[in-house]
């Protein structure tokens, strides 16, 4: 019985070391893949989860599916119109291929690196200094689309070019700074020059529709005026033939009743209201009267009255 543990005991140490040794158990992670190859020829790929390898047989290389970067130390690059200028960027990578990776390409960071400056080189030669300035995002599009054609056959995918600093010559730099006062000068000129003309606009319209506002009230307080003359006028001609018509109405009455007295007053008492007209007359001024010719029939009943008077 003690010969048999002994023999599982040697057995179980015998196993561990063959796990210790020749590893044939490998665990592999999700963003990870294991490039195998048997006996120097590659197999295929392995991954993720617990993977089995043939000792001694097997071999395995582990490729990182994660995305990397690669930074490109500053470039001196010269322009299309010959301006020397230092431009550093770096290389968003990642491998969709992991047996090209490892198949095709040894030191794929190194092999990057040149292949980076090379083409960084080639591109901004092609371009004048202002646009590389100016269109950054341009240059970061070629720069990706040429690198990934290379990295293309070693399974890598370049995802993004990112230039991160663009340093002109300090001559460059100084001649740049100048002409952009410059420039902001001549905005800030143009933007007063709008401004004032806008004004000028601005006022010309507002006086425009003043204007146009005084003609309206104008129009209009003319035609209210002319309304209100004519109210005024119908009114007044309203009064004036109501006036006419009281009037009339009132001398119509009172010739009435001048005439109803007339009727009752007897010839004596008009006699005596002849004469104290002829008195009246007599105590003016004037040296000359004029008598209608019904006058002396008038005086025939107070000659009458006299003679009746005088007679004893």
């Amino acid at each position: 019985m003690e010969a048999v543990l002994i023999l599982l005991l040697v057995a179980v140490l015998l196993f561990l070391f063959f796990l210790a040794a020749f590893r044939p158990l490998r665990i592999v992670r999700d963003y990870e893949r294991l490039v195998v190859f048997r006996l120097g020829r590659f197999i295929g790929e392995r991954g993720p989860g617990l993977i089995w390898l043939w000792p001694v047989i097997d071999q395995a290389v582990r490729a990182n599916l994660r995305e990397d970067f690669l930074e490109i130390p500053s470039q001196t690059c010269i322009t299309q119109d010959n301006a020397p200028i230092d431009i550093d960027f770096l290389i968003y990578w990642k491998v969709v291929d992991p047996g090209l990776s490892v198949l095709k390409v040894r030191d794929f960071a190194g092999a990057s690196q040149g292949i980076a400056t090379t083409t960084l080189r080639a591109v901004i030669g092609d371009i004048p200094l202002d646009d590389v300035l100016a269109k950054r995002e341009q240059i970061n599009q070629i720069l990706r689309a040429k690198l990934d054609e290379v990295t293309e056959r070693w399974g890598v995918k370049v995802t993004s070019v990112e230039i991160r600093e663009i340093v002109p010559p300090r001559e460059i730099q100084q001649a740049m700074n100048r002409q952009m006062a410059a420039e902001r000068e001549r905005r800030a000129m143009v933007t007063e020059a709008d401004g004032k003309r806008e004004a000028s606009i601005k006022v010309a319209e507002g006086a425009k529709q003043a204007a146009i506002l005084n003609a309206e009230g104008a129009k209009q307080s003319a035609i209210l005026n002319a309304e209100g003359g004519r109210q005024a006028a119908i009114l007044e001609a309203e009064g004036a033939r109501q006036a006419a018509i009281l009037n009339a109405e009132g001398y119509s009455a009172a010739l009435t009743k001048i005439f109803e007295a007339a009727r009752e007053v007897d010839s004596k008492t008009m006699s005596l209201q002849y004469l104290d007209a002829l008195k009246a007359l007599g105590a003016g001024a004037a040296t000359k009267f004029v008598f209608p010719m019904e006058f002396s029939n008038l005086l025939k009943p107070f000659v009458g009255h006299a003679s009746e008077a005088m007679t004893p």
